[in-house]
């Protein structure tokens, strides 16, 4: 993947965009789209990747309609995630830094897909995240992962993915749970990168996962019997993803906020 190599005009960017803002959020989600590996020309009016991530927006509309979760997407100043410059992950801190001045210390998961799964997993480490959703990240071998200890990630890969390899998602789990996070994998059967094979089952499944980190739900029985095992275990990162039903329950907690833990 590559494109333009020169950098329009950011400056005044703002990161972070709400698309749904209670009066009181209790708890955030943060959703990133993917990109490219090197461009950096600015994201277009016509920005397909994020259109990419418009069916888990209104999964996740539907699923916290009444719970005071604000949701809100990243911003990029640029389409790729540019080498050592690692765009998308400054991004993506720079809106945690805006959600977390303007919410104050709200539990926020990140659901980030591809590029943005890998600038999630890069941003995880900020002092509001609670947990996080990746979907078919960009995994290099070596890329950090220390600063995931603590943390709740679930991540979620189709076997027929050309882009971003099952392999690589699957030994940067291994790493991350070796390192002290509390990782589950997930293997969506039959899908590739773009997540056009079996997209209910995405939508649904994101969106259930991602109001159970913030504690409005309970996680799968599946999802927290991976968690519970020894850090070594390889169990823990191939689960097959089910098929979710139309229908769930709806949400009825409240979110888990840092001083009730």
């Amino acid at each position: 993947m590559s494109g333009s190599t020169t950098d329009g005009g950011t400056a005044g960017h703002r990161a972070l965009q709400w698309r749904v803002r209670p009066e009181r959020p209790g708890a955030a989600v943060l959703v990133l789209h993917g990109g490219e590996e090197r461009n950096l020309s600015r994201p277009g009016l016509l920005n397909l990747p994020l259109l990419r991530m418009h069916g888990f927006l209104r999964a996740l509309r539907t699923d916290t309609a009444g719970a005071d979760v604000a949701i809100g997407t990243v911003r990029y100043r640029h389409r790729g995630w540019n080498d050592e410059r690692a765009d998308a992950a400054r991004d993506a801190l720079a809106a945690l830094d805006d959600l977390a001045e303007e919410l104050g210390p709200v539990p926020t998961v990140l659901v980030g897909h591809s590029m943005g799964g890998r600038a999630a997993l890069a941003a995880g480490g900020h002092p509001n995240v609670t947990g996080l959703v990746a979907l078919a990240p960009w995994c290099p071998r070596e890329e950090p992962c220390e600063h995931l200890a603590d943390r709740d990630v679930l991540m979620l890969h189709g076997d027929r993915d050309k882009v971003t390899p099952p392999a690589d998602t699957r030994a940067f789990a291994a790493r991350s749970r070796a390192a002290g996070a509390r990782v589950c994998g997930y293997t969506v059967t039959g899908s590739g990168h773009a997540m056009l094979q079996r997209i209910p089952d995405w939508h649904r499944a994101t969106a259930r996962l991602a109001t159970a980190l913030l504690g409005l739900r309970d996680l799968p029985a599946e999802t927290v019997s991976a968690l519970a095992l020894p850090s070594a275990s390889r169990e823990a990162l191939t689960l097959p993803l089910p098929r979710q039903p139309r229908t769930f329950s709806p949400v009825h907690r409240s979110p888990v906020l840092p001083t009730d833990v």
